[in-house]
């Protein structure tokens, strides 16, 4: 008996496994690509086979799946955010109790299987006290499950003495075994609620997630902590750095580049970023700024007195910030200094 094609694709229900290569697939290549460093090398090949053999889908098919992603992911930043019960009002009244029900049930099974879960809604300087007299070790450990910018919050309050060790410890971290997770677990547990352990090895820690977080901290921390790594461990580092964009990098920055985010630039952040900036540093500004623009910069350099320090750094933070943000959005091109990249026009 021969097999209708149309019929069969109108008529099939998606696995799961497919479901996430149709998300992967509709998310487009670079997009698709950002993911994957999250992955672990099986979730890769798995990911990667079933894209391959997705075939062809209907648009009901596309708009189902991306539908539910969407509804998920909702689901899991409210329910991270505002507690189970937050997440489920707002989901009922959304989407009806039924729907609500099997969105919750799902990221439940998600989030309970993730090591370390209670800490994604604590206060960063309320868990200093609970972690502060842990090994930096297992401080590297805990943190590395722990979004990037709550990592940061905590590695700024951490004692100074700890700080080194911990961003090394994670900076090392590659593959953690499920009995070294389950002995930290069961230290834990007498503070904290029971945790579910992964089956399998976890990619945790690494140059790149260091980075990332030394990417979230403020700028005064970040000084202190890479002025101590520079003495006692200058090539872990400089790993750090060529991971990282950070505001002297900005020297590094194609023209086009550099015009498209200082066009998005508060005037008064550029002010403040300019008073302890390097001379060739403001010629970058300046010279690709209108006349206009660039004149009113100068003269409120030069009016602008008593700025902290602090204040100049925030603002280099948040044009940072701004750059990385753009960068993410495909708007311009990060080419730090010394690396072999190319921009191609």
């Amino acid at each position: 008996m021969s097999i209708d094609p149309v019929k069969y694709i109108a008529n099939r229900k998606l696995t799961r496994k497919q479901k996430a290569a149709l998300v992967i697939v509709s998310l487009g290549a670079d997009r698709a690509s950002q993911l994957y460093k999250y992955l672990s090398e099986a979730d890769i090949e798995e990911l990667t086979y079933e894209v391959a053999r997705l075939g062809k889908t209907t648009n009901k098919e596309v708009e189902d799946t991306l539908d539910e992603f969407y509804k998920l992911c909702l689901t899991h930043k409210m329910m991270t955010d505002g507690g189970i019960d937050y997440a489920k009002v707002v989901l009922e009244k959304a989407f009806g109790e039924s729907t609500a029900k099997n969105l919750l049930e799902k990221v439940s099974k998600t989030l309970a299987s993730k090591p370390f879960n209670f800490f994604a809604k604590g206060d960063p300087k309320a868990l200093l006290s609970l972690l502060g007299n842990e090994r930096p070790q297992v401080i590297a450990l805990i943190m590395s499950y722990m979004e990037a910018e709550q990592s940061a919050k905590v590695l700024e309050n951490l004692p100074e003495e700890k700080r080194i060790p911990t961003v090394t410890a994670m900076a090392n971290m590659d593959r953690v075994s499920p009995d070294a997770i389950a002995i930290v677990e069961s230290e834990m547990k007498r503070k904290f609620s029971s945790i579910i352990t992964s089956d399998e090895n976890m990619n945790l820690g690494g140059i790149d997630y260091v980075a990332d977080v030394m990417n979230h901290i403020d700028r005064s921390s970040e000084k202190k902590i890479f002025d101590e790594l520079d003495v006692s461990d200058p090539d872990l580092s400089k790993d750090i750095r060529d991971k990282m964009f950070v505001f002297e990098d900005i020297l590094f920055m194609d023209v086009r580049s550099v015009q498209r985010f200082i066009r998005d630039c508060d005037t008064k952040d550029i002010v403040f970023a300019m008073k302890t900036a390097s001379e060739d540093m403001k010629t970058i500004f300046f010279n690709n700024m209108s006349k206009r623009q660039a004149e009113t910069v100068r003269s409120d350099i030069e009016t602008t007195s008593n700025v902290r320090l602090k204040d100049v750094e925030e603002a280099q933070q948040r044009i940072v910030n701004l750059i990385r943000k753009l960068e993410e959005q495909g708007e311009l091109v990060i080419n730090k200094g010394g690396g072999d990249d190319e921009i191609i026009v």
